[in-house]
């Protein structure tokens, strides 16, 4: 439970690097995770995108429904993992400048 905590002060992160290394991964890639399952939970997958479209009566030029869910599967889970990033990180610099927990965040 050590290394998944944030380090207290800007001296514990120079005095123990793997620490804050370990800590910054583990809060980056479960955001990451977390924000990619959500799209499949969630209905925005690729596949409940191109339903949605097609409901809507909209297409993408020069594509099929198949193809445009694979089209769709480009972008979509890597914007949200990339969502996901964005979040974890402003979590640990909140998390490193006290703004978490401090009753200024």
């Amino acid at each position: 439970c050590y290394y998944l905590s944030p380090p207290e002060t800007i001296g514990h992160i120079i005095s123990d690097p793997i620490h804050a290394i370990i800590y910054i991964v583990f809060m980056l890639g479960s955001c990451a995770f977390l924000s990619k399952t959500w799209i499949d939970v969630s209905g925005s997958s690729a596949k409940d995108v191109a339903r949605q479209l097609r409901d809507q009566q909209m297409l993408m030029r020069g594509h099929r429904e198949k193809s445009m869910v694979h089209e769709l599967n480009r972008y979509i889970p890597t914007a949200a993992a990339f969502g996901g990033l964005c979040i974890g990180a402003l979590s640990v610099l909140a998390d490193f400048l006290g703004a978490i927990g401090s009753g200024t965040g």
